[in-house]
């Protein structure tokens, strides 16, 4: 029997090539288009989200097998109509150039300005666990900015990737916007393509194959990753109020985001009222675990990690709590019930690598320099929490810590807010997006100087000797 022949990883599939080769067609048409033409893109993207809302919210459910339906509507549909809106409504202003200043030698008649204009094609990779607002969310950035967009969703978003290629069309010629379906590789082809800019939501290690494949081009990257974002609750917060907020982050969308809290410090005094408060919460919120607003592990195999990170914990002296102990979770549906970890050491697999989903190792802590010690010493997260009412105190951590983003007496919520920017440091990723910043993301900010008909570098023309010397000095003088 012939030996098998291995596919070229480095061939680009012709629909990929096809559809990348329309957009540059499309955008080179359309270099730059109007406020008005931009503002018709995003109406029209908001108008897929509304008129589509239910196909939308049933496609992210049947790959999910459960999905909570008021999650997907609150954190995927709504949120990224109100994101539209915002961006119609600032677009005209985030567009208009911006004047600089000049020195005194470009004095009297010149000026300078800096234009924000289209970069071209731009790719987006999103990721499973919140697949519409991930693939909308920078798209309304990227059309904004007045490109054209292609869109790879994940290999578990099938149900929607097959439902936006037969609404997209509907909306968007082929050259201003198109997605495909994960499968056969199409990743890592789709990362070498010579985008203008490419976006992507992943793993850090799987950002770092996305930026190698990029560097071929010079593509330039937004990266949005992900690490373990800590949180700490600080002695003076009420321990009922934090326990309030973080449970309800780790249980949101099964623990499954990327800016979710990671792991929580804790003052030794407060774990156990923790511990009776997180319970309570779990319980009275959802008093059914399997009724369907208990969303689901992504896929088995993921589920089973989680079922293996919690075992590895347990084999190396944690304490695990089941926050339903009086309830069966369907395992054949990947339910899987929020659990405490306790007792946690660095060797443990929960605390060596994001843990996406519904556990949560808890660290009893000293003083503040023990967490933002540890925090330095690990990769920097996407996010971090501070729980207290000590402005002081919430300054010194913010002061002493690195991360993506913040939020203080609260989980998550930075990252919903459209008018602050969206992104990481370092492991976390790079670059930002959200609103303006997402705007200026996907331009290119081009500087412009004009010169006019007199300008006062001519006084500094050679011969040096004479008046140039002296204007020379006469200006090394001034700004001594």
């Amino acid at each position: 029997m012939a030996p098998a022949i291995e596919a070229d990883s480095t061939v680009i599939p012709d629909n990929l090539q096809q559809a990348f080769d329309l957009q540059q067609l499309h955008y080179r048409a359309h270099r730059n288009p109007s406020l008005q033409e931009r503002t018709a893109d995003l109406k029209a993207l908001h108008r897929l989200l509304v008129e589509n809302r239910d196909a939308l919210v049933d496609a992210v459910n049947a790959d999910y097998g459960t999905r909570s339906r008021f999650e997907t509507l609150f954190t995927e549909i709504l949120l990224n109509q109100e994101g539209i809106l915002d961006a119609i409504k600032h677009l005209k202003k985030w567009m208009k150039p911006q004047k600089r200043a000049l020195d005194i030698t470009q004095y009297p008649t010149a000026r300078a300005r800096v234009i924000p204009q289209p970069l071209g094609v731009v790719g987006i990779v999103v990721p499973w666990n919140f697949p519409i607002s991930m693939a909308i969310a920078p798209l309304t950035g990227v059309f904004a900015a007045g490109n054209t967009a292609m869109i790879k969703m994940s290999e578990n978003s099938n149900n929607l990737a097959l439902l936006l290629q037969s609404l997209a069309p509907q909306y968007f010629p082929a050259g201003k916007l198109v997605f495909f379906e994960d499968g056969d590789g199409l990743g890592p082809a789709f990362t070498r393509l010579p985008f203008d800019h490419l976006f992507f939501t992943g793993s850090p290690a799987t950002g770092k194959s996305v930026m190698t494949n990029c560097a071929a081009n010079l593509t330039p990257v937004t990266l949005e990753l992900g690490g373990k974002s800590p949180a700490v609750v600080a002695p003076d917060f009420p321990i009922s109020k934090a326990a309030e907020r973080i449970m309800w982050v780790k249980m949101l969308n099964g623990g499954q985001i990327c800016t979710n809290v990671d792991y929580l410090w804790l003052p030794q005094d407060k774990v156990e009222g923790f511990l009776e408060e997180a319970r309570r919460i779990a319980n009275e919120r959802y008093p059914d675990i399997n009724n369907g607003d208990y969303t689901a592990v992504i896929d088995q195999r993921s589920y089973d990690r989680l079922q293996l990170t919690l075992e590895d914990a347990r084999s190396k002296g944690a304490r695990i709590i089941n926050l339903f102990e009086d309830q069966q979770p369907d395992a054949q549906r990947r339910i899987m019930a929020p659990h405490i970890v306790l007792d946690v050491t660095d060797d443990m697999d929960v605390m060596q690598r994001e843990i996406f989903g519904p556990l949560l190792p808890i660290k009893t802590y000293r003083d503040r320099q023990q967490v933002v010690d540890y925090i330095g010493d690990n990769p920097r997260p996407l996010a971090f929490y501070v729980y207290t009412n000590d402005d002081s105190l919430s300054r010194w951590y913010i002061d002493n810590t690195m991360s993506g983003g913040v939020t203080i007496n609260d989980g998550l919520l930075h990252a919903g807010i459209h008018n602050l920017p969206f992104g990481g440091v370092g492991n976390s990723g790079m670059g930002h997006y959200h609103g303006r910043e997402g705007f200026m993301t996907f331009s290119k900010l081009r500087p412009v100087f004009q010169q006019g008909p007199l300008r006062a570098i001519d006084m500094l023309m050679p011969p040096y000797a004479g008046r140039p010397s002296k204007v020379l000095n006469f200006m090394l003088k001034m700004k001594s």
